[in-house]
């Protein structure tokens, strides 16, 4: 407004006529003024105009860029294989998640052209609960849709929570060197006892409850507590076996080796009959399902979280989760 008055103030100092005592000066001067605040307003118009097509241009090329859509003939129905990714840790509040695993196979099931489905597959495990959510979702679905078929394809890894879901599959595939098994349970924990003895330093723990602060790192192991968690393990650990006893049958080896918590690669883990061939989500969607045509069904975080991910804020929430004392998980 300040610019606009003093471009005002500009053209009266530069259209003020000489002989004031004309008796149209100012209707002439007034005149001129209109004239100029008008053409102010009309600049200003355009360039609103000017960046608000701007703006529309880049959130429509953002839209084309994100939007997970496949943009084919109308009435031309192409069957596809679809593919959903489980990669990295399986926890709550991460990309492999159960809620977003779920969500992608729940799609791909849904979807009238699915011919087959690939769940790709590369993790060191995480959450057994989380495991056990997609696990019971992926045997529901398969007899839902008894028709479409689900595979398991293993890229670099797939440990301990990974194959606990890869083992609901119709059939899993791996590639040679393909890092395969882990089927444990562990609970990471931390002792600082000795350390606060030299340092002079008194733990001071209030409870209610003879074993509220069991596993407490400041204080010392008592043995009835390490038993009780140790049993709580094992438990965890039958129920692990059982559902990948459930999915395998008799496919698996008689080996209890296969349960020790030891990892193989993709090779020898087609001897022990983990995985049921070798090859990759192209060979399995071409050779197997027949459909070489694959379509993601992985559902994708928003746009400002792919910018924090790029900058390592999601790398360093999954170490945040490795580290905490006490998580059971299965990796």
């Amino acid at each position: 407004m300040a610019d606009s008055w003093s471009t005002l103030e500009g053209v009266a100092h530069k259209q003020k006529p000489e002989k004031e005592s004309s008796p149209d000066w100012e209707r002439e001067l007034i005149s001129r003024l209109a004239l100029s605040a008008v053409g102010e307003q009309r600049r200003a118009r355009r360039w609103g105009i000017f960046f608000k097509a701007l703006l529309f241009v880049y959130l429509f090329a953002l839209l084309v860029v994100y939007w997970p859509v496949e943009f084919e003939t109308p009435g031309v129905a192409k069957e596809h294989t679809a593919l959903v990714e489980l990669d990295g840790l399986i926890a709550d509040d991460t990309e492999a998640s159960a809620d977003n695993i779920i969500t992608g196979l729940r799609d791909a099931f849904e979807d009238t052209k699915t011919k087959g489905i690939i769940l790709r597959i590369n993790s060191p495990g995480g959450s057994p609960v989380q495991a056990g959510y997609v696990y019971d979702e992926i045997k529901r679905l398969r007899e839902k849709y008894p028709d479409t078929p689900l595979y398991a394809v293993i890229s670099d890894m797939c440990a301990s929570g990974g194959y606990y879901i890869a083992s609901a599959a119709d059939k899993i595939y791996a590639d040679r060197a393909s890092v395969v098994g882990s089927i444990g349970v562990r609970m990471d924990s931390f002792g600082f006892v000795g350390a606060m003895d030299k340092l002079g330093i008194e733990r001071r723990l209030l409870t209610a409850g003879e074993h509220k602060g069991f596993l407490d790192p400041f204080l010392p192991v008592k043995q009835d507590e390490m038993e009780h968690v140790k049993g709580l393990l094992d438990d965890i650990h039958r129920q692990f076996i059982e559902r990948v006893k459930e999915g395998r049958g008799e496919r698996l080896a008689s080996d209890d080796e296969i349960f020790s918590g030891l990892v193989w690669t993709g090779e020898q883990s087609l001897a022990l009959g983990l995985v049921d061939g070798l090859g990759s989500a192209s060979y399995v969607a071409r050779e197997v399902i027949g459909v070489d045509k694959i379509v993601d069904f992985t559902p994708e975080p928003d746009y400002l979280e792919r910018l924090a991910k790029r900058f390592g804020m999601a790398a360093g929430e999954a170490v945040a989760a490795h580290l905490v004392a006490g998580s059971v998980r299965l990796d």
